[in-house]
């Protein structure tokens, strides 16, 4: 019994009621997104920047754009971001239904967490990468009609060219949507929806794959070094963070890459990699980290928390009482 306390038993897909699972994932999802989402904004912002030329870190971004642009400016491009649901809920089915299938062959965690997480992403990220492409291009707009990107949506406040009206208020949310849409399809028709794509693939499918073998590889250290009746999801809660620190450190320098892909338009990730350490040498990488570790701590807390709540509150009613919280 006290071995069977002292493990943290992981929780499989074969025993989930899985209309539960998805009901309550979704909402779990969205009160995370609003939470954690101006964090986001900041950290592509910081990224896609020259140097320092508007921002001198994570909390200067913050109160900038606080002071310049109101609250609003740190939700830029979140509804969109929201249709990014969808692909939550197939990364989840993916882990899950990946682990189920590993462990036919193998009896390894470690193994099964590697391939399920590198899985999950790449099912994620094709459904997500055009999201992020409209989004991010949203998230670089700013007051007055200014843009960090390479594409901007019409505003209240511009001069208009000589001989030429006034150009309408902007509509909030779709109307700017459709403009950044249209303007990408313009430039780049149907593949500047999917720009960056691999340099997304490179990006998360490692943190993915690199994040679940180091959460449960915490929660087991720190099972052995508390006593046996440690509450699980505590122990839980703290390994979710640093695994996100490390993951998010590891791969950092190709989400700087990726950032910039996207929403510079750029085409070769070999260039824009030599293009950053020419201008910026190798502290360029981090970029935006201390942002996205930020970002992840709570983010990550929150994820864990939650779904291993949701995976508990999802058990077949016959496994309740064999699993210790």
């Amino acid at each position: 019994m006290e071995k069977d306390k002292r493990n943290i038993q992981i929780i499989e897909w074969e025993h989930l009621d899985k209309r539960k699972f998805y009901l309550l994932g979704v909402c779990m999802t969205m009160m995370i997104r609003v939470s954690v989402y101006p964090f986001t904004l900041i950290r592509t912002r910081l990224q896609v920047q020259k140097g320092k030329s508007l921002y001198q870190g994570t909390f200067d971004a913050f109160g900038k754009i606080l002071r310049a642009e109101g609250p609003a400016g740190l939700y830029r491009g979140f509804l969109v971001n929201t249709l990014t649901l969808v692909s939550g809920q197939c990364y989840v089915t993916t882990y899950e239904l990946t682990r189920g299938y590993v462990s036919r062959y193998s009896s390894s965690n470690t193994l099964k967490s590697l391939l399920a997480g590198g899985s999950a992403s790449l099912v994620a990220q094709s459904i997500t990468v055009p999201i992020d492409v409209v989004s991010q291009h949203l998230m670089m707009q700013q007051r007055q009609g200014q843009s960090m990107g390479r594409f901007r949506v019409t505003t209240t406040g511009q001069a208009p060219p000589p001989g030429r009206p006034r150009p309408p208020p902007p509509r909030l949310f779709w109307g700017q949507t459709r403009d950044i849409v249209a303007q990408i399809f313009r430039a780049d028709g149907v593949r500047g929806f999917y720009r960056g794509y691999v340099a997304s693939l490179l990006t998360y499918i490692p943190n993915s794959a690199v994040w679940w073998p180091f959460y449960h590889f915490y929660a087991e250290q720190l099972a052995n070094l508390t006593p046996k009746d440690c509450p699980h999801l505590l122990l839980q809660a703290i390994s979710g963070p640093l695994a996100a620190a490390t993951a998010s450190t590891l791969t950092n320098p190709m989400d700087v890459i990726r950032a910039r892909v996207q929403v510079e338009g750029k085409s070769s990730i070999r260039l824009t990699f030599r293009q950053l350490m020419a201008e910026e040498g190798p502290w360029g990488l981090t970029k935006g980290l201390s942002a996205r570790i930020i970002s992840a701590t709570p983010s990550t807390i929150v994820i864990v928390v939650g779904y291993e709540t949701l995976k508990k509150l999802s058990l077949r009613p016959e496994l309740v009482d064999s699993r210790h919280w």
